[in-house]
């Protein structure tokens, strides 16, 4: 019985098939056109019950398909019937609604009071002022570049994110350059290379380059100065940007398979088409923190003195130090940090990496904003974060911790039609977004979308505004870690220059023992990537001093 049971499928197409030639025979032999549905079930059932690759559909020919379409379909079904407004991931519905709303100019208010729990130890709150400012600053922008810089930059609060064509389509590209070209914002071109769509409508362009050196490479892999100052001279590129890791997977590098490298990408990338296209994990061009300074400084030489960056997600916090102690060393100042968040990205990734390796944007941030601060060199050096913002609150939150100017990816893909199917790997996106299957990007209507993007930009920039003026301030730059308030229980609730160490201008070069970084600060060398001293012994006898201390 059992064994009919789990053949039930197969058996009854059997039986049914019998029943039809019977039929066929007696009465009409248009009963035959059911042949074409239960033979092939027939014919399924044979197969599965003597193929050896499955366990489940060897025991259950036919019927343990349905597990795997429901397995397929169960990504869909959550999104669309089963989760909250506030439990998806990575984007909960309530985000990418709100995004899609002022993307489509639609209503973004929302009524009957907020469905957020105030006593759950994730809710958070910005104080305001009995006494708000009359007249913020509805188009806030931070000039970027220092005294070493001939062409400092304005740019907005809000900014695409490094996201690069060949990972996204080329009519995503066109569209996300459309809106920042008529936004007023840049556009981060990924380390992709600077390719033909990011230049169509014109858009201010912020160009990255990754380990690959993609657009300003030889043929060894290796950076190619003319080729950077061919493209870096030009009017549209405003800043250069160093990539050192991402969010999504920080150390790992990347590969883009050989069937996505088309014969226009390799052109742009300058890699031979129909091949692997590696990106390594580290670059050639510097080995040292003092080096990696002196390749900036060559870059902005290259580009005409334009500002340059680095980007980066934080990992080891010896690291970030070298990078503020090179900077003394060498008298070289990057005129950005833009700081990744861990909470990952655009980028596919290994599972293991998206969730546990780097730092989340906060503590990222909050320790980035430390070594520059806490060295007395922040001045020179504007500070950036990149990871999961799409909202005024977000990029209120981040300005107050110490950044100047947010960057999003997913977002303004939620603006130009993204709906979080979470294919971007397979080729196979069905709104166009992250495929190079011209049939998929038809739907993607570049300057329809891209008019969307600036839409969502210019609503989301205005909420940030309205945060700022209830806070009493006219200018996010106003915005400091007290007017954010983390709750850390039921019954307690702190400023997040509570939450966090805040270091005062200057102590690490004046007093670093007294900060919780001491032994981050003592490890890092300016002529190296590594520890110059035993971070294991130091960090050993600082637990077993601070014990000693308690007891």
């Amino acid at each position: 019985m059992n064994a009919i049971l789990r053949n039930i499928v197969p058996l009854a197409a059997l039986c049914l098939s019998l029943l039809v030639l019977a039929l066929a025979v007696w009465i009409s032999p248009w009963w035959l056109i059911l042949l074409l549905v239960t033979l092939p079930v027939v014919a399924l059932g044979l197969y599965d019950y003597f193929q050896k690759r499955w366990t489940i559909t060897r025991n259950y020919p036919v019927a343990a398909r349905l597990r795997w379409l429901f397995y397929d379909l169960r990504p869909f079904l959550r999104a669309y019937i089963v989760e909250g407004d506030l439990e998806g991931k990575p984007y909960p519905y309530e985000a990418r609604n709100l995004v899609h709303a002022r993307a489509r100019g639609e209503t973004d208010t929302h009524p009957f009071g907020t469905e957020r729990d105030v006593a759950g130890e994730e809710y958070q709150w910005v104080n305001h002022s009995i006494a708000p400012a009359d007249d913020p600053d509805t188009d806030p922008r931070v000039t970027v570049g220092n005294e070493q810089c001939a062409k400092p930059y304005s740019a907005s609060v809000l900014n695409i994110s490094a996201m690069s064509f060949g990972a996204l389509s080329a009519n995503a590209v066109e569209a996300l350059n459309w809106g920042a070209k008529h936004g007023g914002f840049y556009h981060d071109t990924g380390e992709g290379g600077f390719s033909p769509y990011h230049q169509k409508h014109g858009g201010d362009i912020v160009w990255e380059l990754g380990s690959g050196y993609f657009g300003a490479r030889d043929k060894g892999g290796n950076f190619d100065p003319s080729l950077f100052a061919e493209q870096a001279s030009r009017d549209q590129v405003k800043m250069t940007e160093i990539k050192l890791s991402q969010g999504a997977k920080p150390g790992h590098g990347g590969l883009l398979p050989a069937a996505k490298v088309t014969q226009e990408i390799a052109e742009t990338r300058k890699v031979p088409a129909h091949q692997d296209c590696l990106s390594p994990r580290g670059h050639k061009a510097f080995k040292t923190p003092a080096e990696m300074m002196e390749f900036a400084a060559r870059m902005r030489d290259l580009s005409g003195g334009k500002p340059v960056g680095l980007k980066l997600c934080i990992g080891q916090p010896h690291e970030a130090f070298a990078l503020v102690k090179a900077m003394q060393k060498t008298g070289i100042f990057p005129d950005f940090i833009v700081v990744d968040g861990a909470e990952g990205g655009t980028g596919a990734a290994p599972l293991e990496l998206s969730d546990h390796v780097g730092m989340p944007l906060i503590d990222g941030l909050i320790v980035m904003r430390n070594a520059l601060v806490g060295a007395g060199v922040k001045d020179k050096v504007r500070l950036a974060a990149s990871g999961k913002v799409y909202s005024g609150y977000g990029l209120a939150h981040n300005l107050a911790i110490g950044a100047d100017w947010c960057n999003a990816a997913r977002a303004f893909m939620f603006s130009i039609g993204c709906i979080q199917a979470q294919r971007c790997h397979l080729g196979t996106c069905p709104t166009g977004v992250t495929t190079q299957d011209p049939r998929r990007q038809r739907g993607l209507v570049p300057e329809v979308q891209g008019e969307r993007a600036a839409r969502f930009h210019r609503k989301t920039v205005e909420a940030l505004s309205e945060i700022t003026a209830s806070a009493g301030l006219r200018h996010p730059r106003e915005l400091e870690p007290h007017h954010i308030v983390h709750r850390i229980g039921v019954t307690q609730a702190r400023t997040i220059d509570k939450v966090y160490p805040f270091l005062p201008e200057g102590v690490l070069n004046d007093d670093p023992g007294s900060t919780d970084y001491a032994d981050w600060w003592a490890a890092a060398d300016p002529d190296s990537f590594k520890p110059r001293t035993d971070l294991g012994r130091a960090r050993t006898s600082l637990h077993h001093n601070s014990h000693l201390k308690e007891a």
